[in-house]
């Protein structure tokens, strides 16, 4: 089921919208070990989706966004809330967090489609096709 208030970005929108708006709040949904050993972009808050050890979905998650907005006190009646982008590997778990945050009551949510690493490839690596890094936008690693 799609929801038109669920909005693609791809990584370069994404850094753009980060630049014209400091508002904006980019949240790395991925695991702890993702986002801790594989990279993350630079700036990114880490609030997982899913993660170890029991690998279920976060159930204050919606909550966990809510505190980083600080309750919708960064809200204004001309501007509305800040805008919330997602994003997670290759697009799949943001999307999925994106909706459940439409349904939490958000308002400006939007995922990055591409992801941090992108799709496989032939001979099945990432970041070979797509994703933040594959553009060579600021990331870091622990």
């Amino acid at each position: 089921m799609s929801d038109s208030r669920l909005h693609n970005l791809t990584p370069q929108q994404a850094w753009q919208m980060m630049q014209d708006d400091p508002r904006t709040v980019l949240v790395d949904i991925r695991s702890s070990m993702e986002f801790l050993f594989v990279g993350h972009p630079k700036g990114a808050v880490h609030v997982p989706w899913i993660d170890e050890p029991e690998w279920t979905v976060n159930p204050h998650f919606v909550t966990d966004i809510r505190k980083l907005l600080l309750g919708g006190s960064i809200c204004t009646i001309d501007e509305g809330c800040a805008p919330v982008i997602l994003i997670c590997r290759s697009g799949k778990r943001s999307l999925e967090a994106g909706k459940v945050l439409l349904e939490g009551g958000f308002m400006r949510v939007f995922h990055i489609d591409e992801g941090f690493e992108g799709d496989l490839d032939d001979d099945h690596h990432r970041s070979t096709l797509g994703g933040w890094r594959y553009h060579d936008l600021p990331w870091e690693q622990c």
